[in-house]
């Protein structure tokens, strides 16, 4: 059975949908299967932010057709791996686990991703160049969780 991964931001239009993207292009679906939600209900039903959009496909990446979902406790359930873009949507998170076995699926991305306890900053309020920024952390990120689960 594939490892389930989901990465967790905010609204779910920005942060996540771009790891969702960048880890279902480097990693095998008969090994993994990816999604991702927000801690927010505000983007329900809408598709990733217009800059999302752009950066994944200037790499190659169409993440065009995926659509905002909310977090849910059911999460917990499905997922073997739930990594959150920062420390407000880690708490979010962690304020939802029922016990020890939920809370150890949850991590900070960028940590699990080797690059320590720094944050996926959010890309929303700023210019082109931050959603550039998110792609290459995420993207680095992903490669160290793969070769984590590949070795």
């Amino acid at each position: 059975m594939p490892a389930r991964i989901l990465m967790v931001c905010l609204g779910n239009i920005c942060r996540s949908p771009l790891a969702e993207g960048i880890f279902a292009s480097k990693a095998s679906p008969t090994h993994f299967k990816v999604d991702s939600a927000g801690t927010a209900g505000y983007h329900v039903g809408n598709p990733p932010d217009p800059r999302s959009v752009e950066v994944a496909a200037r790499h190659g990446i169409d993440i065009s057709g995926q659509r905002c979902r909310r977090f849910t406790v059911d999460d917990f359930d499905y997922f073997d791996h739930i990594f959150a873009m920062d420390l407000e949507n880690l708490a979010n998170i962690r304020n939802l686990a029922r016990d020890d076995r939920d809370l150890a699926k949850v991590s900070l991305l960028l940590q699990a991703g080797g690059q320590g306890k720094r944050e996926v900053p959010d890309p929303y309020y700023g210019g082109k160049d931050g959603f550039e920024k998110v792609y290459r952390m995420i993207d680095t990120a992903c490669d160290h969780i793969l070769r984590e689960y590949l070795t």
